[in-house]
This record gives structure tokens, sequence and C-alpha cells, in this order.
């Protein structure tokens, strides 16, 4: 399979590679101030955040490396980013 310019692999491809290991900070989902926008998961570049039933989203921490757009981009502040405890 040859790959064009812009060209990125579909999703689901790498959900055997579980990357979130050597993360430093995790995002940690407070819930408090949350108004269920979805911003956090559009902005995810792992495509790592999932929607509950209770429409709250959450990161699948074996996926996540802890970059933090999603805590920089939550219009409500509701995501903060702490130092992950080994």
């Amino acid at each position: 399979m040859a790959l064009g310019i812009g060209c990125s692999a579909r999703p689901g491809r790498s959900r055997g590679n579980r990357t979130g290991a050597w993360r430093v900070f995790k995002p940690v989902f407070r819930h408090n101030k949350c108004t269920k926008c979805g911003i956090c998961s559009m902005v995810c570049p792992e495509g790592c955040i999932i929607e509950q039933e209770d429409e709250f989203m959450i990161p699948d921490y074996d996926f996540c490396k802890g970059c933090g757009i999603c805590a920089e981009e939550c219009p409500a502040e509701d995501i903060e980013m702490v130092k992950e405890e080994k």
C-alpha cells in the first residue's frame, strides 16, 4: 500500500500498541464544570478520549501520552494535568 502526501492511517490501526506507559503527566477529568462540549475529544491527537453513557468524556490511559492538549483547550478548565505515579 503506497502512502501519498498528507495521508494518515485509519483509526484503530495501532490499538495493540499501548503507548501510555511512558507518560509523565496524565489528564484528570474532574467533571465538575464540564459542559460536555466534546472539544477535548476533538483535539486529542491520539483519539483516546471517549464518551461515556452519561456523555462525559474520559481518556483511555492505555493510549494517552499525556500531551495536555485536552486540558489546554478545555473551555471549562475542567481537566487537570497531574504527575503520573509509577
